[in-house]
């Protein structure tokens, strides 16, 4: 409290535009001496338990010989200042007390360079908070990870906009992820606003093999292959290609799927899927190497308690 030391106490005082601001002067050792409060340009508030002055927004919110409260509603930036307790001793006393006025930020806006983004892109965002004061701090985050962006500072007529522009490199990762704008303000708590990233990004093309299961690819065996393709846009153009070869003339391709009913040496090589969006084309290579048949006599289908050898063949070397 301001006045250690002398009779007349007094606390600074702050409050959010709008709100109730309450001023109280005191007496330490009362003398029932007259207390009054002026305003800001020396105009007297209360002389005692009189307003003189006529704005309603002052009431009386307690009245003694040893202190005058002394309320203002709907406080706006034009009563900031200084407000004076006076004691009419002799000599007079005189203390004063601060009223300060924050203002929050009337919005928070986040406006993004380009509503679509390619990855590997540089984008800029920018945020900004109008007309508050004290001028606020904007925080960035990219999901929950904290980045840093760059702010300015506009004042005008006691207020401040504040815009941070944040430079953004982006990712497939980044599709779909919110990029948060929050304010840091004693007006207001939690103020924050966002705006989700959309990303476009080439295919990411695998390719897997769906017979055999498992097992060697073996000559006079088929072979399934499928391919899956996953980007942004969704690609709709697949196609299958022999790398360096033309595709064996027995080849079926059906839609994702590549398959070789019955399989050759000659079909030995690399196998390519290839997928394209509007961001451009990716593929993914499967290397077929066709091994030798079989040779051994397939076990007996159903399961005995005897355990039987069986010879085996071998046909060639």
């Amino acid at each position: 409290s301001k006045g250690d030391g002398q009779n007349l106490v007094t606390e600074d005082v702050t409050v959010v535009e709008g709100d109730v601001a309450t001023i109280s002067c005191r007496v330490k050792n009362s003398d029932d001496s007259v207390i009054q409060l002026l305003n800001p340009n020396r105009q007297t508030i209360y002389f005692r338990d009189f307003r003189p002055l006529k704005d309603s927004r002052f009431q009386l919110v307690n009245f003694s010989n040893s202190e005058l409260r002394v309320s203002l509603t709907n406080v706006s930036v034009s009563d900031e200042g200084r407000y004076f307790c006076q004691l009419y001793t002799d000599p007079p006393q005189e203390i004063y007390t601060t009223i300060t006025v924050l203002v929050p930020p009337r919005n928070l806006v986040i406006d993004i360079q380009k509503e679509v983004a390619v990855e590997g892109e540089e984008i800029e965002l920018n945020c900004t908070a109008m007309a508050s004061r004290p001028a606020t701090t904007i925080r960035w985050f990219k999901g929950n990870k904290e980045l840093t962006g760059k702010s300015e500072v506009e004042e005008w007529s006691d207020m401040y906009t504040v815009t941070s522009q944040l430079v953004l490199k982006v990712g497939r990762e980044d599709d779909g992820v919110p990029v948060i704008c929050l304010v840091d303000h004693p007006a207001v708590k939690d103020l924050q606003t966002q705006r989700y990233l959309e990303v476009m990004y080439k295919p990411q093309v695998r390719v897997s093999q769906n017979y055999p299961v498992q097992g060697l690819t073996r000559e006079g065996e088929p072979l399934e292959l499928m391919c899956a393709a996953f980007g942004k846009p969704q690609p709709t153009d697949m196609r299958w290609l022999r790398v360096d070869d033309e595709m064996p003339q027995h080849v079926v391709v059906s839609g994702s799927n590549l398959l070789i009913s019955n399989l050759n040496k000659t079909d030995n090589g690399t196998y390519r899927c290839e997928a394209s969006n509007a961001v451009g084309k990716s593929h993914a290579d499967y290397m077929l190497f066709v091994y030798d048949p079989p040779t051994t006599i397939p076990p007996p289908t159903t399961t005995t308690t005897t355990t039987t050898t069986i010879p085996t063949t071998i046909t060639g070397t």
